[in-house]
């Protein structure tokens, strides 16, 4: 349980941490409330952006300027006319063994990643199956479906059984943080020898997470050629949001002999590098948060999400045990949100709106509650959830880092106000 003044103390040190990478630091109070946090991460976010494009005003999209020396704190750059050839040195935001080897590439986010490793891999191999878990993020499914006609989604069931098992046409296996809780931990218990390559969306993870790391020696014993993908701006800029930006990180192990098809697959990050050029999804420098890297931002960030999931557990528990004809979905492999459905189905625009009036009743109300996109914020936040595995929409409730005791009394607020609009027919 961490109390309101405890939080408040890890607040103010994450707000040092931001500060603290301005040439010319804001005078900051500290935090005497959650308005107060999200106000002045937003505000310092805004300076460094600010700053970088000042001090680094010689590093444009031409590269006009041989002098330029462009970096974002401990990340450098260099680059030619519009970073189609981008390098970047600095820290990762992974944790990798030491006996792996990796490849980064960076983009212009999360999507920008994913798209370019799906396209590239129509350069290495004609037609393949891509098998995916219950749950996986709903635009990834609709971009192979709209747009990568040599992949098959074959859309996997609990339990697995057999279902990693050697087959033709090749096999691609896409392992999504966002899908149903169990769902990788019943991957990590199979064979996974018979797949041809693994993409995984670890966006909903920390970067240190022991998911991944597990999931990296499952590859790795195995012999399966892996690919990291992610967007940064969610779990890896302290609830700042701070720029949009996406990897695709290719990992191999060195311990083990190569197998037939690797020659192939080794294409794939010169090809992934090459649609990021060809679709002008390269990273900006300016959305590399100069922040991230050093031990106290590691301590930060794990302390942080960790608030995140015991918050995410409570709620859970919560509104099964008060709303379960309204709990959509409360337990995903991430742990970072839940969702809720209405007593008649709803739409888009019904979710949508739902969320909207939920937000505004209740931040009126005094609650550290927003209508926002995405997760990972200082504050709760509402938006509509499409499930492309049901085609069921929900309202998801995404979870922040709160003390304890302002969370619970949230939590149970969301379930009232829920509960009554149902109750009232609102949908």
């Amino acid at each position: 349980m961490e109390t309101v003044r405890a939080y408040l103390e890890r607040k103010h040190r994450e707000l040092r941490l931001l500060n603290g990478s301005l040439r010319n630091r804001l005078d900051l109070a500290p935090p005497c409330s959650v308005d107060d946090v999200v106000r002045s991460k937003f505000q310092i976010t805004a300076a460094l952006r600010a700053e970088h494009e000042l001090h680094e005003w010689k590093a444009t999209e031409t590269a006009w300027s041989h002098t330029a020396d462009p970096a974002s704190g401990p990340f450098e750059f260099s680059y030619d006319y519009q970073r189609a050839d981008l390098t970047v040195r600095g820290p990762s935001f992974y944790e990798l063994d030491g006996g792996c080897s990796s490849t980064a590439i960076y983009t212009a986010s999360g999507m920008a990643a994913i798209s370019a490793v799906l396209l590239a891999s129509a350069q290495v191999i004609a037609k393949a199956d891509i098998l995916v878990l219950p749950g996986s993020y709903g635009e990834t499914l609709e971009l192979i479906r709209s747009f990568i006609p040599h992949l098959r989604i074959e859309a996997l069931q609990l339990p697995l059984g057999d279902a990693l098992a050697r087959a033709s046409p090749p096999r691609i296996l896409l392992l999504d943080s966002c899908s149903v809780a169990g769902a990788i931990e019943a991957v990590l218990r199979l064979d996974g020898s018979g797949l041809d390559l693994l993409i995984f969306d670890t966006t909903c993870f920390a970067g240190r997470s022991g998911r991944i790391r597990r999931v990296v020696r499952w590859a790795r014993r195995h012999g399966i050629a892996l690919v990291l993908v992610r967007s940064h701006n969610k779990l890896d800029s302290l609830g700042a949001e701070y720029g949009r930006l996406g990897s695709a990180v290719f990992v191999r192990g060195h311990e083990r002999p190569a197998r037939a098809g690797d020659v192939e697959w080794t294409r794939l990050a010169s090809e992934t590098r090459n649609a990021v050029r060809l679709l002008g999804g390269a990273a900006l420098p300016a959305h590399f948060p100069p922040f991230a890297g050093s031990a106290p931002y590691w301590a930060l960030t794990r302390r942080r999400v960790a608030a995140i999931l015991r918050n995410g557990r409570s709620a859970a528990r919560y509104f099964a045990a008060e709303i379960p004809a309204l709990s959509a979905q409360l337990r995903f492999a991430h742990g970072l949100y839940v969702t809720l459905r209405g007593r008649c189905a709803l739409d888009e625009a019904a979710a949508r709106q739902a969320a909207e009036d939920m937000s505004s009743e209740l931040r009126g109300e005094g609650f550290p509650i927003r209508h926002a996109g995405s997760f990972g914020f200082d504050f709760a936040a509402t938006e509509w959830f499409h499930d492309a595995t049901t085609d069921q929409y929900s309202v998801r409730v995404a979870v922040p880092d709160l003390p304890t005791e302002m969370w619970d009394g949230l939590t149970a607020a969301i379930a009232r106000w829920w509960h009554g609009r149902q109750r009232a027919g609102g949908g």
